[in-house]
């Protein structure tokens, strides 16, 4: 009786540490700041997104250079006008002063937005690569490993390479 019970304990350990074993998950890393980075079709939107910067600060600065311009013209020749001319004119110019604020806003939001609309297909393919690598693999969880994502250590098997691979660069 009592070996069988040693024997029961021993099978009974046996299957749990097998048991074990096999619920333990493969874990693999990327750092998909650097791969979307690294990937063709973010330089050619940075490309755009600068350009369209470009175009708004151009404008900007147009906009500044003339409100500048009025506002020396209206001082140079507020000695010659009636207190109520010189009052308007100065509402106008406080009124381009915001309207140029608004504008910059504007811009900064449309930035973002392009921003948003260009990157998202490229995150979406990037992860999209990544799952395929990481189920190809055998991997049940894949961490990130970019700045501040908050992996500590990432010793692990590193998909960087497999999953540019998968992309084609």
């Amino acid at each position: 009786m009592k070996h069988l019970k040693s024997l029961l304990f021993a099978t009974a350990l046996f299957i749990g540490a097998t048991s074990f074993m096999t619920a333990q998950s493969k874990v693999a890393h990327i750092n998909t700041q650097e791969l979307v980075r690294s990937m063709p079709e973010t330089k050619a939107a940075e490309a755009e997104i600068q350009k369209l910067g470009k175009t708004y600060e151009a404008e900007i600065q147009a906009s500044l250079t003339e409100l500048q311009n009025k506002a020396k013209q209206y001082q140079a020749e507020a000695d010659g006008q009636t207190q109520a001319e010189n009052e308007k004119r100065a509402i106008e110019i406080d009124g381009m002063r915001q309207s140029i604020g608004q504008y910059q806003q504007q811009a900064q939001q449309d930035i973002q937005k392009k921003e948003l609309e260009l990157l998202k297909p490229i995150t979406d393919k990037a992860k999209a690569a990544i799952l395929k690598v990481a189920r190809a693999q055998g991997f049940q969880y894949v961490l990130d490993s970019s700045e501040g994502s908050g992996v500590i250590m990432a010793d692990g098997k590193d998909l960087l390479a497999d999953v540019k691979k998968e992309l084609g660069f």
